[in-house]
């Protein structure tokens, strides 16, 4: 296998940990707080973590090159994602006959075996899923496992803010995830047209954040994280409000009040219809 150092965005490594504070926070958690709703709407704390070892239960599925039903025919983005979508629901839906500690122990177990299966990926090889929400038609398996990474960070995020409890906005922890949802970017800037050099500079704050450079050349955009030339936008996002917008729990209009743009605001705007999530 290839080492982490030419990996762009390692994650691997997280998995363990990730999963390891997840089991604790469920094993914290109490009766009421089970039921608790969260910013993902129609479904409670208990139902994101059954949606969690749904994730776990695919992954390991595909190991086993077992895939289940298989959708009629998909022929758009949207038909992916209102498969998908339906596909949650039906699983979370079943889940609610599961007691939260049999729902714990299944996330243990799988989540185990989950991390073991992603580091006897060659990272560098063809991912079986690709990228879709950053335009991907085919990815690697780096990036394959880092969305992945981005998908339990972000659903155990919802359940700590539901109940109250911090725990993930650490530099080890967050920034490989935002750095993830970055990839997204050019994708999300397709249909913006900009002269030749443009520059839009991408600032997610604090400590745990970083600054991304998006730069139009021949006539793409492009991720950067040198910069070229002075920005013409802009985008300063608070970490706490970057991971709730970027995964639909904020909305672009409520975002716009909390983050702070400087120079071509039109330009600026684009960045917070960003969605790093099948949805």
């Amino acid at each position: 296998m290839s080492t982490t150092l030419t990996v762009p965005i390692p994650t691997v490594h997280l998995f363990p940990e990730l999963d390891r504070l997840l089991i604790q926070l469920l094993r914290s958690l109490t009766p009421d707080d089970w039921q608790k709703p969260t910013i993902a709407r129609l479904w409670k704390v208990k139902d994101i973590a059954a949606h969690l070892l749904d994730g776990n239960i695919r992954m390991l599925g595909a190991r086993d090159g077992y895939f289940g039903e298989q959708p009629d025919s998909i022929n758009s983005y949207q038909d992916l994602v209102n498969y998908l979508n339906q596909l949650n629901a039906d699983w979370v839906k079943a889940s609610r006959r599961m007691s939260p500690p049999v729902l714990t122990q299944l996330l243990e177990l799988t989540g185990q075996q989950c991390s073991e299966y992603l580091t006897t990926l060659d990272p560098m090889a063809p991912a079986l899923f690709s990228v879709a929400w950053a335009g991907e038609q085919q990815s690697a398996n780096w990036f394959h496992v880092a969305r992945e990474y981005t998908e339990k960070w972000h659903h155990q995020q919802q359940i700590r803010e539901a109940v109250g409890k911090p725990g993930l906005m650490t530099r080890e922890l967050f920034y490989p995830f935002i750095d993830t949802f970055m990839r997204g970017l050019p994708h999300t800037y397709r249909h913006t047209a900009a002269a030749p050099g443009t520059t839009i500079k991408i600032t997610i704050t604090t400590d745990i954040g970083g600054d991304w450079y998006l730069v139009r050349i021949d006539e793409q955009w492009q991720l950067s994280q040198e910069p070229t030339t002075s920005p013409d936008a802009e985008i300063l996002i608070a970490p706490d409000v970057a991971w709730k917008l970027f995964t639909k729990g904020l909305s672009p209009d409520s975002a716009r009040t909390q983050v702070v743009i400087n120079g071509n605001t039109t330009l600026g705007e684009t960045a917070l219809s960003m969605v790093a999530v099948m949805a």
